[in-house]
């Protein structure tokens, strides 16, 4: 039965791909194996199939060298990311939209389609800004099947931002406007408690969103994601923001961080830069340290040629000792010279001669007196008889 199926074309008129054979056979496996656990089968027939082809796809992000790439051949990634550029342009582009608030959620808070649609207004305290995942609204062919979240993780509390709060109060708003007018018109509206519904008020159908979704991005000239993209373009971005991988897991509702670390969290290129960035600078750092090291080793083992010729080794005061003093040099004594006046009243010179033709004019210069004492009786009496032969 298994390979009748992967022999069959898809609604695009495609053959059947790796990714949906592979999703096929998970949930072919699930229903097996609650048959095995219930008794009904013995073991699980599907356990050995196998898909050839298949491999787990990785976000790539929207660069520049891609969309070119995209506009030159059509090719694409299956599975695309937006920068934070394509999503603030998209956005702009949108904002007149009734969905405007869905396509923040999702593009922001990475919410799924199945979670945004069966989304109530129950289930958000717009007061403490935070809304809670109790349900999960999705389509199995063209039925609308709406049950729990699609894992036990999946059921969490996401914080919302002052942003996102004022869009939700904006949206309710919006609804109330639509109900009033409705009720004007005489038109039917249901009140459903939905947040997001149609014009008569009923919830709107997931495949809605996905096929509305793909009609804006072309309108918007973006390049193509899916709306299931959006998701992961909120992990990356608020990975890019400095998430870590726990607050990523608890924020889009996984089981295992693995899932978030391999498939949500696609490395963008500013993530790329600034690692890349960080790692040469500690190298740079590490360089600098050892260069350090080598010139304080080159100066301690260099030789002391100690102090010059003629000149004193200066010497180092002992510790805790004071430090000493400079001393004012001492003034040097003023010398005259023996032909000036103040050498002739010196006490020891005769205050007359004989042989003098007029007699010497007392000095009264005051700074001779007050460098020379006046002489004594004794030193007189003795330059009296010297000069008497």
């Amino acid at each position: 039965m298994f390979a009748q199926i992967a022999a069959t074309r898809n609604s695009k008129g495609r053959p059947q791909s790796a990714s949906a054979m592979h999703h096929l056979r998970t949930t072919l496996r699930a229903a097996l194996n609650l048959a095995v656990k219930e008794g009904i089968l013995d073991r699980n027939p599907a356990r050995h199939i196998e898909i050839t082809g298949y491999q787990q796809p990785h976000a790539k992000v929207w660069t520049d060298a891609r969309v070119q790439s995209w506009e030159q051949t059509g090719a694409r990634p299956a599975v695309a990311v937006w920068t934070a550029d394509h999503l603030a342009e998209f956005l702009s582009a949108v904002n007149d939209e009734p969905l405007f608030a869905l396509w923040w959620l999702a593009g922001l808070r990475g919410l799924r389609r199945g979670e945004l649609c069966g989304l109530r207004w129950t289930d958000i305290d717009i007061d403490r800004g935070t809304l809670t995942i109790e349900r999960n609204r999705t389509t199995a062919s063209y039925h609308v099947i709406e049950g729990e979240p699609k894992t036990p993780a999946g059921r969490r509390t996401v914080a919302l931002d002052k942003r996102s709060v004022q869009i939700l109060r904006v949206h309710r708003r919006h609804e109330q406007d639509r109900k009033a007018e409705a009720a004007d018109n005489g038109k039917p509206w249901t009140d459903s408690g939905y947040v997001f519904t149609r014009s008569d008020g009923k919830p709107i159908n997931p495949n809605y969103a996905t096929t509305r979704f793909r009609i804006l991005v072309r309108r918007a000239g973006l390049p193509p994601v899916r709306l299931h993209d959006l998701r992961h373009g909120a992990a990356s971005l608020a990975h890019q923001a400095g998430a870590d991988l726990k607050t990523l897991q608890d924020l889009l509702g996984h089981s295992s961080i693995v899932v978030t670390a391999d498939t949500y969290t696609s490395v963008l290129p500013q993530i790329q830069r600034r690692c890349a960035d960080a790692a040469a600078q500690l190298v740079l750092n590490a360089a600098r340290r050892t260069r350090k090291k080598i010139n304080a080793s080159a100066r301690k083992n260099r030789p002391d040629r100690g102090p010059k010729a003629g000149t004193p080794a200066p010497t180092k005061p002992k510790t805790g000792a004071p430090a000493p003093t400079k001393r004012k040099p001492a003034a040097k004594p003023q010398v005259t010279s023996r032909h000036t006046p103040e050498n002739a009243a010196s006490w020891a010179a005769p205050t007359s001669h004989p042989r003098d033709t007029h007699r010497p004019q007392q000095a009264n210069n005051k700074k001779v007196r007050a460098a020379f004492p006046q002489p004594g009786p004794l030193m007189i009496l003795r330059a009296r008889r010297d000069s008497n032969p």
